[in-house]
C-alpha cells in the first residue's frame, strides 16, 4: 500500500495500537508490518493515497466481534457488521472495516461446526 507522508501516523496508530500488530521493520520511506501469516508493506512516500488499487485483503482472528467493535470505537467505519458465512465446508465469521486511508480490511474468523 502507499499513503502519504502526512498519513503514515495514522496507519501506524490503526495497524499498531488499534489491531495490536506488530511493526516488523522500518525504514526512511516504509514500514512492514507482521500479521501473524504474511507481512503488509505500507511506503509512505506518496503524495496522496491512492484509491482502488486492492478491493479488500482479509486477516485471520481470533474474534471478529470484539475487533470489528474495537475499531469503531476507535471512530473507524465498519462497512459489514460481524456475521456467520458457510464456503461449502468452511464456516466462518467475517466483518469488513475501512482502514485509515480507505482499504477496505476484512476480519475472517474461521469457526468449527
Amino acid at each position: 500500500m502507499k499513503c502519504s507522508n502526512t498519513e503514515i501516523d495514522k496507519v501506524f496508530y490503526f495497524y499498531r495500537d488499534i489491531l495490536e500488530l506488530d511493526v516488523c521493520n522500518e525504514w526512511d520511506t516504509g514500514i512492514m508490518i507482521d500479521t501473524g501469516s504474511g507481512i503488509i508493506e505500507i511506503f509512505h512516500n506518496g503524495e496522496v493515497s491512492p484509491k482502488g488499487t486492492i478491493r479488500h485483503f482479509a486477516l485471520s482472528v481470533t474474534d471478529t466481534k470484539s475487533l470489528t467493535e474495537r475499531v469503531r470505537n476507535a471512530g473507524y467505519d465498519v462497512i459489514t457488521k460481524p456475521k456467520e458465512i458457510c464456503l461449502s465446508h468452511l464456516k466462518a465469521i467475517i466483518s469488513f472495516v475501512k482502514g485509515p486511508i480507505g482499504e477496505e480490511i476484512e476480519f475472517f474468523q474461521e469457526i468449527n461446526s
